[in-house]
């Protein structure tokens, strides 16, 4: 029997290993973007946004934004990655989230939102920075808006950097705007708390 319990006992503790620590209890987590052009930092706003907080540092605790492209960058509007890898190829995605775009934050310059598709629940791993103040993202009484869930706190001369890198349409993606030099992610990082 105490064999059995202990067996047990290490079976839970390694199973407790595999989960990740995306600082459930952090209300303002931050992030490190290390990328080809320098450094970006961003604080999130877990008490607005918690489902998209948390959607978005479990790919980053995960290491699946690490290597990654900003494949999409329109001067004055937005600079857009996470979906990417260096070779052109679209990454896996996990379920779709719910859409938190009504939760009083706005797609102003500097602040870190999800992409989606048409349908407003279909946000996954792509994310954007807006360069400009994107007030027709923002949700209205008439449509969903857009999640924003953070903002850049350090590094706001990087994203300025990369909002006007030379762009054209890539053919391998029959995509425009795409960085004719790839502005790669190289890594994103759940800082630790404070």
């Amino acid at each position: 029997m105490l064999r059995w319990i202990s067996a047990l006992f290490l079976l839970c503790a390694s199973h407790s290993s595999w989960a990740i620590d995306i600082q459930p209890d952090t209300l303002y987590p931050q992030v490190e973007f290390d990328t080809s052009l320098g450094k970006i930092v961003v604080e999130l706003d877990r008490t607005r946004a918690p489902i998209t907080v948390d959607n978005f540092l479990t790919y980053v605790v995960k290491g699946e934004y690490d290597n990654t492209i900003f494949h999409r960058v329109i001067s004055d509007f937005v600079v857009q990655g996470g979906g990417l890898n260096t070779k052109l190829e679209e990454l896996p995605a996990g379920k779709p989230i719910v859409n938190e775009s009504g939760n009083g934050l706005t797609n102003s310059m500097g602040t870190i939102a999800m992409a989606r598709d048409n349908e407003p629940h279909s946000a996954t791993r792509q994310f954007y920075f807006n360069v400009a103040d994107n007030t027709k993202l923002d949700p209205s009484k008439r449509r969903w808006g857009y999640a924003v869930f953070g903002e850049i706190i350090e590094g706001k001369t990087v994203l300025e950097a990369m909002a006007v890198v030379e762009t054209a349409t890539n053919a391998k993606l029959n995509w425009p705007d795409v960085p004719v030099t790839p502005i790669i992610l190289k890594t994103a990082k759940l800082l630790p708390k404070k």
